[in-house]
């Protein structure tokens, strides 16, 4: 049964620093901060609605929740606990700031049946995370996953692609850094630059300049395939969610509304061209040359099969225009996810 979240947002609470790409208000389209009557309404709806609740968690999102003062941090998790237990909700989910999590307020949390603690470490780069007004280190992140893991709690990092500063290095380092920790899960955040940040004054002043698109979409996926295959580390969340609040305030980055999909289609691209070499097809090995057309046909996992194709039937169109080669996919539940076959 597919995991889910209650999603209560507190937008900003907690942060002690504006980072440079930040603007939660646009992000999770609030403004105020939820009380305990808003978690008591929130969960007593998805009580109704969710039919298998041990899979699901309530999620306080948004900030820095072991930063919010304490008091208003024990009322959002004692107006949690009615839903919490045998036939509800699994758990709390929290999110917060690697430099803000100590044994006290673990075990604090561990009272109110928080389960998953998800840092926002969104870079393992000092020289990134200090351009991007981060006020942490990657050093706290390294210890405070170490904390968490220690009280028992599952870990989460969620990380930002293409940050202001950011080469190619900093993003090995930290993805480097993330297969060292080895959470239990990953969010990547592929930056979305917002009307309203700092991040967003340093690209229209054309200090900060965006990798093309298309090499953030091949650089995620690269890090998806590693943390997936090689690591077995869960992706639990790959681009923000669509929102027309995200879509009417960013100005650049990387946004779309299926940006997973766009990286997955990718992975099964480069896997099926792979096949194609190891085969030993005579394709040159060069992109944009037409060698001849042939019919060829490659397998995946059923549940795969658009993410194959591409949107738009992109991966098609890449193989025709490329290679010359007309390609089918079809389905075989014989073959792993984002694994493939050639049949034919």
């Amino acid at each position: 049964m597919k995991h889910s979240n209650i999603s209560i947002f507190v937008p900003h609470a907690g942060c002690p620093f504006q980072c440079a790409f930040c603007n939660q208000h646009t992000i999770t389209s609030q403004q105020k901060l939820p009380r305990a009557e808003d978690v008591n309404r929130i969960c007593s709806q998805a009580m109704q609605e969710i039919s298998d609740k041990s899979q699901s968690e309530i999620a306080f999102f948004g900030g820095s929740f072991t930063a919010i003062p304490e008091q208003y941090m024990l009322e959002l998790l004692k107006s949690a606990q009615p839903f919490i237990g045998e036939g509800k909700f699994h758990g709390i989910r929290i999110s917060t700031r690697p430099d803000c999590i100590t044994p006290e307020i673990l075990e604090t949390l561990k009272k109110y049946h928080v389960t998953a603690i998800e840092l926002g470490a969104q870079s393992m780069s000092d020289k990134v995370l200090q351009a991007n007004q981060r006020g942490h280190s990657a050093k706290d992140v390294f210890a405070s996953s170490a904390l968490i893991r220690k009280y028992g709690f599952e870990l989460g990092l969620q990380v930002m692609k293409g940050l202001y500063q950011s080469t190619l290095v900093d993003e090995n380092i930290t993805r480097e850094a993330v297969c060292e920790i080895h959470p239990d899960t990953v969010r990547i955040y592929p930056v979305v630059i917002l009307k309203g940040t700092r991040l967003a004054e340093l690209y229209q002043s054309g200090e900060y300049v965006p990798m093309p698109f298309q090499d953030m979409v091949e650089l995620v996926a690269s890090d998806m395939r590693i943390y997936m295959e090689e690591e077995d580390i869960q992706i639990i969340k790959v681009g923000l969610h669509a929102s027309e609040f995200v879509e009417a305030d960013q100005i650049g980055g990387y946004y779309h509304p299926a940006f997973r999909e766009l990286c997955e289609s990718e992975i099964y691209q480069l896997r099926m061209e792979t096949a194609v070499m190891v085969l030993g097809w005579k394709l040159h090995g060069l992109r944009r040359q037409t060698v001849y057309a042939e019919d060829r046909v490659f397998a995946v996992h059923p549940s795969c099969i658009s993410k194959a194709v591409g949107q738009k039937k992109a991966n098609i169109r890449y193989f025709y225009e490329n290679y010359g080669i007309r390609v089918k996919v079809v389905g075989d539940d014989e073959v792993q996810p984002f694994q493939v076959k050639i049949i034919s």
